[in-house]
């Protein structure tokens, strides 16, 4: 469902040339692949590529091509795509700055590039990020959707449309996706379950649905152009 969101807040030109930058397995790049002419899926996991390549080539998807890379220091020429995506990748990431200076680099003159991550929410209490790197190490720091388009505009970028919402998702899968060992899961729960009861803030904005617990993230789709 939200990754429908996301194409369609994207609303990709058909003659789109894409990249789809730190892409993973390919998720959006895939999701984009019948709407666009080309898409190249980027990332610096060799394992993630291999992936991302057999489960495109079982759904018939024959015009993306997967590339290992750095998004930080992107191999193409400036001005290479029309369209240039990054889903989940800057709260990750040691220099987001220079992953967003890469972005606009290689996006042509007037072309787009989107981005979609979880963004910070500083007027809540609670620190997100501790559980949120207890969970999964390779969590950097949550940015805010200011942060996040002023790094853009900073690249020579102007801000364009936005989209910020709250994502309610439950716990255990969430645990379970990041292979978080059990213990570790355990005292996540803990702090949530002890937050509904009084606790202090976790910064994750826990509830109880059908018995289970759930949390809140809050995600952005931003969307930028580049210099033209």
């Amino acid at each position: 469902m939200h990754l429908r969101g996301l194409v369609d807040f994207i609303a990709p030109d058909a003659d789109a040339v894409c990249l789809d930058s730190a892409c993973g397995t390919g998720i959006v790049a895939r999701a984009l692949a019948p709407r666009v002419r080309h898409v190249t899926a980027l990332d610096t996991t060799p394992e993630m590529l291999a992936q991302g390549k057999a489960q495109a080539d079982a759904e018939g998807v024959a015009n993306v091509v997967f590339q290992e890379g750095d998004a930080a220091r992107l191999p193409f020429p400036d001005d290479s795509f029309s369209l240039v995506v990054t889903r989940f990748s800057l709260h990750h990431v040691a220099s987001p700055e220079r992953v967003a200076a890469e972005l606009v680099r290689v996006c042509r003159p007037g072309g787009r590039v989107v981005v979609a991550d979880m963004v910070a929410r500083p007027e809540l209490p609670g620190d997100a990020d501790r559980l949120e790197r207890l969970r999964d190490p390779s969590h950097g720091t949550l940015l805010t959707v200011e942060h996040i388009t002023g790094l853009l505009t900073s690249a020579g970028a102007t801000a364009g449309p936005s989209d910020v919402f709250d994502v309610e998702r439950p716990l255990a899968p969430w645990l379970e996706q990041s292979l978080t060992p059990e213990d570790t899961a355990r005292a996540i729960e803990r702090e949530l379950a002890e937050e509904l009861d009084g606790g202090p803030a976790t910064g994750l904005r826990p509830l109880r649905r059908d018995g289970a617990l759930w949390f809140t993230q809050t995600w952005a789709h931003l969307s930028v152009r580049a210099a033209a």
